[in-house]
């Protein structure tokens, strides 16, 4: 894979770099192991390449079928991934249909029934466990693009930030989105970075635009190196160091969308961030619904119109309602069918439904610029990569999908063993919602009947 060279948010607030490097470079002349691109005072790692000694090429990642402009109803993609899934025996209806009775985790979300739609049975066929978790919005093979990305590219263009990856808890050694050239993007769990990040004062304005400025001067000289070097490698890493190149250019045009946002006013929001970032393990639930916040604030603002959110999953011991649970929530996921873990573990399930409910609510009460309600125009996708954590089980990953002008209130049930039927389906119906003429994701080639 790529290094990762694209956009960081740090605890700095406002700081935009490119990966720094303090190692000398290396003569362009005498290929090592590493090799390097340097510029005004750092260095930038390459792709690994097979034209230098003893390295070999990484698989090419798949490239984005999603080409053309079209406009659809749906203007803006909101994606939630659950770490450790959610307990299906509490959320499946056993009626599928507009007449389901709502189950202990859908009951949060019940104002909201009539913009919302569950799928059950679905997953992308990919392999089981924790380390595949990241196929949840990239399909049977981890790093072709996720679907956030392949919908960036098409309508994300014309904001500050083409997207935004936050994330709930520690940062895992999951990754939720990869890039269409293959990269997986960093997250941001400290809500303070995010908020400064998205709403910068002036006091903060002249040093992010020095910083933003710095780094186009710089990238622009690395590209122009990298292109020299290009005339000594072979076919294969021509295409390679290409795609890379096209990273970079990517990374300039999203700085260049930023320096035009400095130039105009910043939004004003009234929202009050707590004293301290709710980073501490215990502390995943409040930093979800944070975040779940500010990216409320973002779409209102049209800072971005794509964002994800990754809820992690680890050994926390949650407090609710005054009482503390048996366990942390990594081990009542892993409950063996025990009723009174099971039972722990609906409850934490429950919380996220509620911060999803309170999301669903903010999008509905605010308006876009023609005066209807933001969520008739955001796709927001609730799911995860892990269909039973019990089990290390990757097959019939929950889904839950509101707004964005679909037609809602259903329970689409699927036959897990039926391969006719993917996710990557429900996720062909969302990208022509956004007037993508998409026919394909995965390996999957339909779309949702009746749905888009």
């Amino acid at each position: 894979m790529f290094p990762t060279s694209f956009l960081f948010l740090t605890e700095d607030i406002g700081s935009v770099r490119p990966a720094l490097l303090a190692q000398p470079a290396p003569a362009m002349k005498k290929y090592q192991r590493r090799c390097w691109l340097r510029s005004t005072g750092f260095s930038l790692a390459l792709p690994t390449l097979a034209s230098t000694p003893s390295l070999r090429a990484d698989e090419q990642p798949v490239p984005n079928d999603a080409d053309g402009r079209e406009s659809g109803p749906a203007k803006r993609l909101v994606c939630i991934g659950s770490n450790l899934g959610l307990h299906r025996p509490a959320l499946y209806p056993a009626d599928d249909g507009h007449q389901y009775v709502a189950t202990p985790l859908l009951k949060p979300l019940q104002q909201h029934r009539d913009d919302l739609t569950l799928f059950s049975g679905l997953d992308h066929r990919a392999g089981n466990g924790h380390n595949r978790w990241d196929n949840y919005l990239c399909g049977r093979v981890i790093g072709s693009p996720s679907l956030d990305q392949m919908v960036a590219g098409h309508i994300g263009d014309s904001t500050r930030f083409e997207s935004i990856q936050l994330c709930a808890g520690d940062i895992p050694p999951q990754r939720m989105v990869y890039s269409r050239q293959g990269v997986p993007l960093p997250m941001t769990n400290r809500p303070s970075v995010v908020f400064g990040n998205l709403f910068t004062t002036g006091a903060q304005k002249e040093r992010r635009e020095y910083l933003l400025r710095s780094g186009r001067t710089s990238l622009d000289l690395v590209a122009e190196q990298a292109r020299d070097l290009s005339r000594s490698l072979n076919a294969d890493d021509r295409q390679k160091l290409d795609l890379y190149l096209q990273s970079v250019r990517e990374l300039e045009s999203r700085i260049g969308r930023q320096l035009n946002h400095l130039a105009s006013d910043d939004a004003e929001v009234q929202y009050e961030l707590p004293p301290y970032d709710p980073v501490a393990p215990t502390m995943v639930l409040e930093c979800e619904q944070i975040m779940l916040d500010l990216i409320s604030l973002a779409l209102q603002t049209d800072s971005t119109r794509v964002a994800t959110l990754f809820i992690a999953g680890l050994g926390q011991v949650f407090t609710l309602d005054g009482q503390t649970l048996r366990a942390g929530y990594h081990a009542l996921s892993h409950h063996g069918n025990d009723p009174d873990l099971i039972n722990d573990l609906v409850r934490v399930e429950s919380e996220h439904m509620k911060c999803l409910s309170r999301f669903l609510t903010s999008l509905r009460n605010a308006t876009d610029i023609d005066g209807r309600p933001l969520l008739d125009s955001t796709v927001v996708m609730f799911g995860t990569g892990m269909g039973d954590a019990s089990r290390h089980s990757n097959r019939d990953l929950p889904t839950l999908v509101a707004g964005g002008g679909l037609r809602h209130g259903t329970h689409h049930r699927f036959d897990p063993g039926d391969d006719s039927r993917l996710l990557g389906d429900v996720f062909i119906s969302i990208m022509r919602q956004f007037g993508m003429p998409s026919n394909r994701f995965s390996d999957a080639t339909r779309g949702i009947d009746d749905w888009a």
